[in-house]
């Protein structure tokens, strides 16, 4: 599917009206610094749409953006390092566990964001029991291809495959502008 528009509608850091009304969510979440920005503003094609910063932890709250009119792609803020006080980071924590786990929503799809280079983390292994364990629709996808060679990029997949198991996953880089369309059919369909 072709991505023809992508608006952001609003910040969320709590309860709203925008989770119950009726639109179709697909959440992007991913570890700090992973590139889930990067991998929104290049499969939207809108240049600045979510934020992009090299300072980790820098969305704070869950932004909503209407694509093509129809669904909502959903920007959750990053996992697993943040600047700034352990409140805070409890914060961050329970906004994405709350929108996730507990908002009466449920989501079409998530897309889970790692880094093909540095593999699945801890953290990011803990977020796909999580999902996996409330039965979420997600598929996996390997940001940053583009940084290994032809063989790293085959050791990387392989361990990928290994960590996560039958999720799909899609290799992606957003400089030579690989996976996003095998993103937008699975999620936006």
């Amino acid at each position: 599917m072709k991505i023809l528009s992508a608006i952001f509608v609003k910040g969320v850091v709590g309860d709203d009206d925008i989770l119950e009304d009726g639109i179709p969510q697909v959440a992007f979440i991913g570890r700090s610094n992973v590139g889930k920005s990067s991998v929104i503003n290049a499969l939207t094609g809108v240049k600045g749409l979510a934020r992009s910063s090299s300072t980790p932890g820098r969305t704070q709250e869950i932004n909503f953006f209407l694509i093509n009119n129809k669904y909502y792609l959903v920007d959750l803020p990053g996992y697993g390092f943040a600047h700034g006080s352990y409140e805070r980071k409890d914060f961050i924590f329970n906004l994405i566990d709350s929108y996730i786990f507990t908002a009466p929503v449920e989501q079409k799809k998530i897309v889970l964001i790692v880094d093909a280079k540095v593999g699945p983390t801890e953290d990011d292994l803990a977020m796909l029991q999580s999902l996996e364990q409330k039965g979420k629709d997600l598929i996996i996808v390997a940001n940053k291809i583009d940084k290994l060679n032809k063989n790293e990029l085959n050791k990387s997949m392989l361990n990928i495959r290994e960590l996560v198991g039958p999720h799909t996953i899609i290799p992606c880089s957003t400089t030579k502008k690989i996976g996003l369309g095998e993103i937008a059919d699975k999620c936006f369909n």
